[in-house]
């Protein structure tokens, strides 16, 4: 299962923020999406989504056009985790991720024992099952993150697409949530900013300036110097890393 995207271009307010990017993401695998603020991965990701159409080119998702799908039958196969999440809602922790099996339900289906397996299989996953009960405003920025996984986990997706999930967090919840990702057997679309994190934690990246996707594969090919300095505009050594084999990003000043 794929999801690939052809020369696709977005705008809005009459300037093109994605701009003739083709990109395909293969079955199984975790994909880095890189790139400055403004240079259109938040977009794009929207886009792959199926949450906006594109202007021009097409998005397939194993070999369907998005366009041809209905919304709620995107939603059972590709679940989307925003940046960091806030509420002051009075809802509790498994009622956040029950609202995952929304997608799975009509109007006159009811709640059933299928649907409480899944959901505490996904609490179950970001070892939450302690908190179900607990006011989702109440946990850690880090907690709310991994129920916000679990909701995703619990829409059974084959695709899952992250926007810069470890944004605000300490180290040790970046760490945790890239490897609960990294481990789940699904597809998986991620932006980060942190170019390590990236190298760590992801099989391939994508490097965006500009709305356009200028350099896609491995990350030791494509996390050089020379880009580095093109794209973020600041200077860095890269070399091989000795802890997880691919390469370790050190900025100069």
């Amino acid at each position: 299962m794929s999801i690939a995207a052809t020369d696709i271009s977005w705008a809005s307010g009459g300037e093109a923020i994605v701009q003739g990017v083709t990109l395909e993401v293969r079955e199984g695998e975790t994909f880095g999406l890189l790139g400055p603020n403004g240079s259109g991965k938040s977009s794009l990701l929207r886009v792959l989504a199926g949450l906006r159409v594109p202007q021009s080119g097409q998005v397939a998702l194993d070999g369907a056009d998005l366009r041809a799908m209905a919304p709620r039958r995107i939603a059972r196969r590709i679940a989307v985790v925003e940046q960091h999440a806030a509420t002051d809602i009075a809802i509790s922790v498994i009622e956040v991720v029950r609202l995952g099996r929304t997608p799975h339900h009509g109007i006159l289906s009811g709640w059933t024992a299928e649907d409480d397996r899944i959901v505490e299989k996904a609490l179950a996953r970001v070892d939450l099952g302690h908190r179900r009960n607990q006011p989702f405003h109440t946990l850690s920025g880090g907690e709310r993150q991994r129920v916000q996984l679990a909701r995703a986990l619990a829409q059974n997706p084959t695709h899952l697409i992250l926007d810069e999930p470890t944004n605000h967090l300490d180290i040790q919840h970046q760490l945790e949530i890239l490897a609960l990702v990294q481990a789940l057997p699904i597809t998986s679309i991620v932006a980060l900013h942190d170019l390590n994190l990236a190298a760590m934690f992801c099989d391939r990246l994508g490097v965006m300036k500009a709305g356009r996707l200028i350099a896609c594969g491995a990350p030791e090919d494509v996390l050089s110097a020379a880009m580095i300095a093109d794209v973020f505009g600041v200077r860095a050594h890269v070399a091989p890393s000795a802890h997880h084999g691919r390469v370790h990003v050190q900025f100069l000043r």
